[in-house]
C-alpha cells in the first residue's frame, strides 16, 4: 500500500528526496483575499453571506449564547466528560510546570547597569478550532490551556457552524469551552473567521493581537495574508507522522499509528523509516489488513498511497536518525530496541513519542503535551504551541548616571561610525556640564 523508497545506497542530502505532498498556500491567497476584504469592509453582513456559501447554514447569532455552551457541557456523556477533564488537567500541569518561564533575575553588567526581562502575555487572542472532516474538540484544550496559563486576559474561540447542530459549532467544542470558562465563542469558520479576528467586526467581535490554531489551506492562506495586522502561531499544513522503527518493533503497532494520521486528511503524510526489510514487509501486510473496514477507509487509502507517504528503507539506525532529522516530522515516533537513546539523538521534530506505548494518538488527546505542531519540515526551525507562544519578552533597561558615563565614549563613537550623530548627541547631552 505504501510505496517503497530505498535509501540504503544514498548518503544525503536527504531532504529533497523525502516524500512530501503539495500544499500551495500562494494559490489559495487568490481565493482568500476577497473573503478577507469582504469581512473587513462589510463585517457581519459578509459573515452571513460567507457562512451560507461555505457552511450551508447561517447561525441565528454568530456569537454562541452562554446557555448553549452550558447545555452542551451538561449533555456530555459522563465518560467523555471525564476524558475531557483529565486531558485538561494533564495539559495544564505540563504548561505550568514546564512551559511557564518566569522572568530571571536581571543581568548586572556593571555597577548601576542592569538589563532584565519581563514576560508579558498578549492582551487578546483568537483561537481557531477546525470543524471540517473531524471536529477537533481537542484543539480547544491545546489552544485555551496554554493561553490561560500565560495569563491572556481576553480569549475568543471560533469554529465553523454545523448544519446538523442548528448553526452552532459541534457540541463537544462548545462543552469544552464551557468547562474551560471561555464564553466568547463564535460560530464562524474558515478564512472569514481569521479575518473577523484580525480586523474585528463592529458590534460583534473586537480585534485580537494573535491568532492561533490549525485549519485547512484557506485558513492558512488567511493567516499568511493577515500576518502583520495580527500575529499568528504558524502556517500549519496537513498533518504528518514519521516512525523510526527497527526489527524489534511490533508491525501491528506501526501500521495502526500510520493509519491514525492518514485518517485525518487525504493529504496527511505517513512515513516509516526502517533498516529492516522484514519489518517493512510485515507493516505492509498489517496495513492491508487494518485499513479494510475503517470508518474513513477511502480517506486513509488516499493518504497512504499519496506522494506524501512512503516506507523509507535505510542501512542502519544511524542513517535512520539522519533521515528523520532531514524530514523534521510534525510527529516522530521511535519504536526501536533502545528507543530512549535513539530519541535523544533526534534534533528536528515537532514532538517525539518514545517507545511502543507512546503513540501519537496519546499526544492528540491526553499525554499533556501540545498537539499544535509545525508541519512540512518546519520543525527544523519552529516549535509547537506552548505557553511561550502567548507571551512577549520585553527587555527592561536601567542605567544610573555613572554607569552611562562609564561607556559614553564608546557609545558615541559607535553612533558616529554609523553616521547617526543624533544618537551620539542623546548620550553627550547627558554629560555633566
Amino acid at each position: 500500500m505504501l510505496r517503497n523508497l530505498d535509501f540504503t545506497g544514498v548518503d544525503g542530502p536527504y531532504r529533497s528526496l523525502l516524500p512530501r505532498g503539495t500544499f500551495d498556500v500562494d494559490a489559495a491567497l487568490d481565493v482568500v483575499r476577497p473573503i478577507v476584504d469582504a469581512v473587513a469592509i462589510r463585517g457581519e453582513e459578509a459573515l452571513r453571506e460567507l457562512s451560507e456559501r461555505f457552511d450551508g447554514v447561517t447561525p441565528e447569532s454568530f456569537r454562541v449564547p452562554a446557555e448553549a455552551l452550558a447545555q452542551a457541557a451538561a449533555e456530555l456523556d459522563p465518560v467523555l466528560a471525564d476524558a475531557f477533564t483529565e486531558s485538561i488537567r494533564r495539559r495544564r500541569q505540563v504548561a505550568e510546570s514546564l512551559e511557564l518561564d518566569p522572568a530571571p533575575s536581571p543581568a548586572i553588567l556593571a555597577n548601576g547597569a542592569r538589563v532584565g526581562l519581563r514576560n508579558i502575555p498578549v492582551d487578546r487572542v483568537g483561537l481557531y478550532v477546525p470543524g471540517g472532516l473531524a471536529p477537533l474538540a481537542s484543539s480547544v484544550i491545546m489552544n485555551v490551556v496554554p493561553a490561560q496559563v500565560a495569563g491572556v486576559a481576553s480569549i475568543a474561540v471560533a469554529s465553523p457552524p454545523q448544519k446538523e447542530f442548528g448553526g452552532l459549532p459541534h457540541p463537544n467544542i462548545l462543552a469544552l469551552c464551557h468547562i474551560l470558562g471561555v464564553d466568547e465563542v463564535y460560530a464562524v469558520g474558515g478564512a472569514q473567521a481569521i479575518a473577523m479576528f484580525a480586523h474585528g467586526v463592529e458590534g460583534l467581535c473586537e480585534p485580537v493581537s494573535l491568532v492561533t490554531g490549525p485549519g485547512n489551506i484557506y485558513v492558512v492562506a488567511a493567516k499568511r495574508l493577515l500576518r502583520g495586522i495580527v500575529g499568528i502561531d504558524s502556517e500549519a499544513g496537513p498533518t504528518e507522522i514519521a516512525i523510526v522503527a527497527d526489527d524489534t518493533a511490533k508491525p501491528a503497532y506501526v501500521a495502526a499509528d500510520l493509519i491514525s494520521q492518514a485518517e485525518h486528511d487525504p493529504l496527511a503524510a505517513s512515513v516509516l523509516i526502517t533498516p529492516s526489510a522484514a519489518l517493512a514487509e510485515a507493516v505492509q501486510a498489517e496495513l492491508a489488513q487494518q485499513v479494510d473496514g475503517q470508518a474513513h477507509e477511502d480517506r486513509i487509502r488516499t493518504a497512504l498511497t499519496g506522494e506524501q507517504s512512503a516506507i523509507v528503507l535505510v542501512r542502519d539506525l544511524d542513517q535512520a536518525v539522519a533521515v528523520a532529522d532531514a524530514y523534521a516530522a510534525e510527529h516522530l515516533e521511535i519504536q526501536t530496541a533502545d528507543a530512549e537513546a535513539v530519541a535523544a539523538r533526534i534534533r528536528n521534530a515537532g514532538a517525539i513519542f518514545v517507545g511502543d506505548y507512546a503513540p501519537v494518538s496519546l499526544g492528540d488527546y491526553s499525554a499533556g503535551s501540545t498537539h499544535v505542531l509545525p508541519t512540512a519540515g518546519c520543525a527544523c526551525h519552529s516549535s509547537g504551541l506552548t505557553v511561550r507562544s502567548f507571551m512577549r519578552t520585553v527587555h527592561v533597561i536601567g542605567y544610573t548616571e555613572p554607569a552611562l558615563l562609564a561607556i559614553a565614549d564608546g557609545v558615541e563613537a559607535f553612533a558616529h561610525a554609523e553616521n547617526l550623530p543624533g544618537h551620539a548627541a542623546a548620550i553627550s547631552v547627558r554629560r555633566p556640564r
